[in-house]
């Protein structure tokens, strides 16, 4: 029913293929356009849109250790490194 078609990238002006599968997929998903973009254009599109994640650093509650951690830690909490708290959670 569906054939591959070639499209052109808005953003790179590259060819790339909608394959039929893709196509079948979009036709499921009720998606009323074909994609204008590439995969890597999609992808890098994607990836502008997303903050970069901020990091801080603690001290471990449970080994002293460094700790990473995505948020702000706090004086009346715990922070665990990695491995503790994947020590922890598999107890």
């Amino acid at each position: 029913m569906y054939e591959d078609k070639i499209l052109v990238c808005k953003d790179c002006g590259n060819e790339f293929v909608f394959s039929a599968g893709e196509q079948q997929f979009y036709a499921e998903k009720n998606f009323s356009h074909d994609p204008v973009r590439c995969k890597d254009c999609r992808n890098l599109k994607k990836g502008a849109t997303r903050q970069a994640r901020e990091f801080f650093t603690a001290t471990c509650a449970s080994c002293g250790g460094e700790a990473r951690v995505p948020f702000q830690p706090r004086e009346d909490r715990p922070v665990y490194c990695s491995e503790c708290y994947a020590k922890m959670k598999g107890e």
